[in-house]
């Protein structure tokens, strides 16, 4: 007769296989939704357009519009003083705090992009209520300045598919950037102009704020600067491609059928290492 000897530690692991696999047949929607959310990461997560691959040099600089109001005078008057139009992201409660604001820039020619109504994290939002942060500042921006926005700009640069996807379903394309001067942390001009210098390529989207500290001496130093290395300067719709497109994992969009577009690797993900 043979005797079977567990120790403790064979015994817990023994008692723990049994609670996982007693789990593992118990929760059925737990273990769908778990696949759904290992499926998005492992292809089917829908990126925006963080820069885009043209056939020359042309940048975009744009402006989000969130807090304050100081320094939108003086950044007209250097865009104007160098003949440059860019792209201006509005929040919806700021539209409505400087309306007037709002007007000048659109008839000094520059395009309006959409920044939600009340800057909110999009991703904690119903889908219903992602439209309606949307779909409040579109109308705003139309009625002052009779522009039809097609741009949008989630607030922090956060998104997920239901965002990138309720946008759309309004008739917008989200737009994120590629270099980031971060005025917001109030960097001095010298370094924001040596950073912006560092990253920027052809098709890259440059992010400012209207209300920076150092953005306006960093823009007048900026637009000689890049004009000088070959950039032309547009708005963000003069930088997007037309027709067919797919954008890679980096966030840059490329032309469908183009011989020169590169493909996307593939990228191996360990099961394990997905929470």
């Amino acid at each position: 007769m043979r005797v079977f000897v567990c120790s403790r530690y064979k015994l817990i692991g023994l008692g723990l296989l049994a609670a996982f696999l007693f789990w593992f047949y118990s929760h059925p929607v737990v273990l769908i939704n778990t696949a759904r959310q290992v499926s998005v990461l492992l292809g089917n997560r829908i990126i925006p357009i963080y820069s885009v691959e043209i056939p020359d040099q042309r940048v975009a600089i744009s402006f989000d519009a969130t807090w304050g109001a100081d320094q939108t005078e003086k950044l007209l008057q250097i865009l104007r003083i160098n003949k440059v139009r860019t792209t201006f992201f509005l929040c919806g409660l700021w539209i409505e705090k400087y309306p007037e604001l709002v007007k000048r820039i659109a008839i000094e020619g520059h395009e309006l992009g959409n920044h939600s109504y009340t800057h909110p994290h999009m991703n904690n939002l119903t889908e219903r209520d992602i439209t309606h942060e949307i779909m409040r500042t579109h109308n705003q921006i139309k009625e002052l300045t009779g522009q039809n926005p097609t741009l949008f700009r989630p607030p922090f640069g956060e998104y997920s598919n239901k965002v990138i996807e309720a946008a759309k379903a309004c008739g917008y394309s989200t737009i994120i950037w590629d270099v980031d001067s971060l005025d917001w942390k109030d960097l001095t001009a010298r370094a924001m102009l040596e950073r912006i210098l560092r990253q920027v390529k052809p098709g890259s989207i440059i992010l400012f704020h209207n209300a920076g500290k150092h953005t306006p001496e960093t823009v007048t130093q900026l637009l000689p600067a890049l004009r000088d290395r070959g950039f032309p300067i547009v708005p963000i719709s003069e930088l997007l491609l037309k027709g067919e497109t797919y954008i890679d994992h980096t966030g840059r969009q490329y032309p469908k059928k183009s011989s020169n577009a590169k493909r996307v690797p593939k990228v191996k993900i360990d099961p394990g290492m997905i929470n």
